[in-house]
């Protein structure tokens, strides 16, 4: 066994930098996606996700 520690995990950020938190990094992540994939890609996602949305609810009525 060794004599020192290992840092792992969630250690304290290096001296003189801060870390990200989840809110900043997703909102990094989310700009970063709008930049690369624009508007339109925003559009196709949401129809998909109302027609699934209305598969699902269409499911529910036939199980009834």
């Amino acid at each position: 066994m060794a004599d020192h520690e290992e840092k792992v995990g969630r250690g304290e950020p290096d001296e003189g930098r801060r870390g990200m938190t989840v809110s900043e990094a997703g909102r990094k992540g989310g700009i970063a996606v709008r930049d690369e994939r624009g508007h339109a890609f925003y559009e196709e996602i949401g129809k998909k996700g109302g027609q699934k949305v209305r598969e699902l609810i269409e499911r529910g009525k036939s199980r009834s």
